[in-house]
């Protein structure tokens, strides 16, 4: 019998065109693991959801008639991860984790609303509740298998990368924000102190923080956080993560402009966690760039050129 077709979001599609043989085998096995699915865990499985660029998403019902979302994640061994923190975090600070299947590279989640950047909430009402997000993400616990290798510790790591991929690239930013980027990753590399450490979201910009359907304990800031990385890292790192947002808005003033405007929304990240505002600061840079050349590496110009267009404002 052939199975029904699945509709993979473009960005999606590219990044798994990135991976090569591994991710085309991934869109070609897509529809069959998906009616795998369905019979495996004994839910309907609906139409697409819009947003991500590493997995396919979509609406499911399960048998009992309760709403849910199904994720197939591309390879990668960062899905155990994601699947240890919403198993830990019990629905506090995460969507509830229904089912999941490691090997499948698949989960079951509850079913929740449209993401933040979807609302039309003002940047500070945005930065505002993520703040309150991430203070209640951070308690989830530390696992046995979280440990901490200097060498391998997040800022060594984007710095190498940023290093790597401007080059391979063909420097597709100035050598001014790069030398920025990787001066910060030093700073960062060298402050590192595993006693500060929590369970990071590691991604947690607007579009990975979705509306709760209905109230409930764990969600009192009315959102929940999907498509955790959870490792351990500076909390610093986090609100680095969602200070590297807001291009559009920076993307149409001067330097002095959106200088100013971004760091009066570092001061609210750390006036809202107690977060040292340095650290905030030279983590969203370096997220900056880090960010726009991974997404032109997998081909997304689009996504990764407004990144390294306002890093340049902000050098």
């Amino acid at each position: 019998m052939t199975e029904p077709a699945v509709e993979v979001q473009p960005l999606v599609r590219q990044k798994a065109h990135s991976l090569g043989a591994l991710g085309e085998r991934w869109l070609a096995e897509l529809p069959g693991l998906v009616g795998e699915l369905e019979r495996y865990w004994s839910i309907e499985v609906g139409q697409p959801l819009s947003g991500g660029t590493t997995s396919y998403v979509a609406r499911a019902r399960t048998g009992d008639g309760r709403d849910a979302v199904l994720k197939v994640s591309l390879p990668a061994p960062d899905f155990a991860s994601q699947v240890r923190t919403l198993r830990l975090a019990e629905g506090r600070g995460y969507a509830q984790l229904l089912a999941h299947d490691l090997e499948r590279h698949a989960m079951l989640q509850e079913a929740l609303g449209p993401s933040m950047d979807r609302l039309g909430l003002a940047p500070r009402q945005q930065i505002e509740t993520l703040c309150a997000m991430l203070r209640r993400a951070w308690r989830v616990p530390r696992s046995a298998e979280l440990t901490v290798d200097p060498a391998a510790e997040k800022a060594r790591c984007l710095g190498e990368m940023v290093g790597r991929l401007w080059e391979s690239l063909g420097r597709p930013c100035s050598e001014r924000v790069v030398t920025q980027a990787l001066t910060f990753a030093g700073r960062r590399a060298a402050a590192f102190d595993p006693g500060r450490c929590v369970v990071v979201h590691g991604d947690p910009h607007p579009g990975n923080a979705l509306r709760v359907v209905t109230p409930r304990a764990g969600a009192d800031a009315g959102f929940v956080f999907v498509d955790p990385d959870g490792f351990l890292a500076d909390p610093a790192y986090d609100l680095g993560v969602v200070l590297r947002d807001w291009c559009a808005e920076l993307r149409g003033g001067d330097r002095a402009a959106a200088g100013g405007l971004i760091r009066s929304y570092c001061a609210l990240l750390a006036d809202r966690t107690g977060v040292d505002q340095r650290a905030i600061w030279e983590w969203g840079f370096l997220e900056r760039v880090s960010t726009g050349l991974y997404a032109l590496d997998f081909g997304a110009e689009e996504l990764g050129r407004p990144f390294l267009d306002t890093a340049e404002l902000l050098a």
